[in-house]
């Protein structure tokens, strides 16, 4: 059977999601926190929504992980709880303090974490005040030396907004298509006067979302125009200019996924090569 999992987690002590021999991982201790729970024979593999880099935390993922129904079954013991509340009060348990599993549930038929998904919401933080920096927020929060314009950055990263090929601000992967919608992308200072941007796709290549902060980021300082990130996206190809920004200021945020009824298609939809209208596929 699958299980739908929502997760967070502080990012900051973990070498990235994916797990990796002699790391510590999001990936390994959640599938150790499952092999454990359900006394399976073999590690448990998890799917997750979206892989996460060194650093980045996440208040919205989601992961499906593949489960004995038995041993899912006899979670609650002789207690009174389902097994979803057993599952996830027992991995809470055991899991580290930097990861809460905040949902269990049995997935729908169709349900893939990954290719299931509609959008991701990611939101990045940068303060532009040494003085006004909040030391609390010190591991989700980017502080830069000069003051920005948040207008400006927010008209250059509405100008990215739509259908396109974003090679400029992806690490290239053989064979991956960088073509990507980008939903919404902008910029606002908060009441405690740190800028946030909130940025959604349908989904993201690597190092894509802290790239299109670095784009913009010199807009803001007035080292570029703001038709300057478009310029680059256009050209296609990375630009030495664009630095991608650190980890630690990116939180993924949210995962939305269609109607039960629409997984199965989404998810074949999303595994289709993504190409440009009037490319060959």
């Amino acid at each position: 059977m699958r299980l739908r999992i929502d997760l967070a987690y502080d990012g900051t002590d973990f070498s990235g999601w994916a797990a990796q021999p002699g790391l510590r991982t999001v990936e390994g201790e959640l599938s150790a926190a499952l092999t454990t729970v359900l006394r399976a024979d073999a590690p448990v593999r998890v799917t997750v929504a979206g892989r996460t880099d060194a650093g980045v935390h996440a208040r919205g993922q989601v992961v499906h992980a593949d489960v004995d129904r038995e041993a899912f079954e006899r979670l609650p013991g002789r207690s009174d709880r389902s097994p979803e509340e057993a599952a996830r009060t027992r991995l809470g348990g055991v899991l580290p303090a930097d990861v809460v599993v905040q949902h269990v549930r049995v997935a729908p038929e169709g349900f893939d974490a990954r290719f299931s998904a509609l959008q991701r919401r990611y939101r990045y933080r940068v303060c532009d005040d040494a003085g006004g920096m909040d030391p609390l927020r010190r591991r989700d929060t980017v502080l830069v030396r000069d003051r920005l314009d948040v207008a400006a950055m927010d008209a250059a990263a509405g100008s990215l907004v739509g259908l396109h090929d974003f090679a400029a601000f992806c690490k290239r992967r053989e064979g991956a298509s960088t073509v990507r919608t980008l939903l919404h992308y902008a910029w606002e200072r908060g009441a405690d006067g740190v800028l946030e941007a909130t940025v959604v796709a349908d989904a993201f290549c690597h190092s894509m979302v802290r790239a299109l902060v670095g784009a913009v980021v010199p807009v803001g300082e007035g080292r570029h125009p703001a038709a300057w990130p478009r310029e680059v996206l256009l050209a296609g190809v990375r630009d030495p200019r664009v630095k991608v920004m650190p980890a630690h200021g990116l939180s993924l945020e949210e995962v939305t996924y269609p109607d039960d009824d629409g997984l199965a298609a989404r998810a074949e939809e999303a595994r289709a090569v993504r190409v440009l209208p009037g490319q060959a596929g």
